[in-house]
């Protein structure tokens, strides 16, 4: 709704909704499995279980913003 005031463009804003879904999905993911895995490996996930995280849903959310922006508008 409001890409649509702004910028007078849907798309836009479909694109964005698309991204932020598919970043919360990957969030949850990598929130249950990053720990699980850290646990297995011996290492405790409270020490790098964040910073990894973090890494996996910011590289996610790039890759889905710009990967959906080249398919939807260019």
């Amino acid at each position: 709704v409001v890409t649509s005031l702004w910028f007078s463009n849907i798309e836009l804003g479909i694109l964005i909704g698309v991204a932020i879904i598919i970043n919360l999905v990957a969030a949850a993911l990598a929130g249950v499995t990053i720990p699980l895995m850290l646990k297995q490996f011996g290492i405790d996930p409270a020490l790098s279980g964040g910073v990894l995280l973090t890494t996996v849903t910011d590289v996610v959310g790039f890759v889905a913003f710009l990967g959906f922006a080249t398919l939807f508008i260019v």
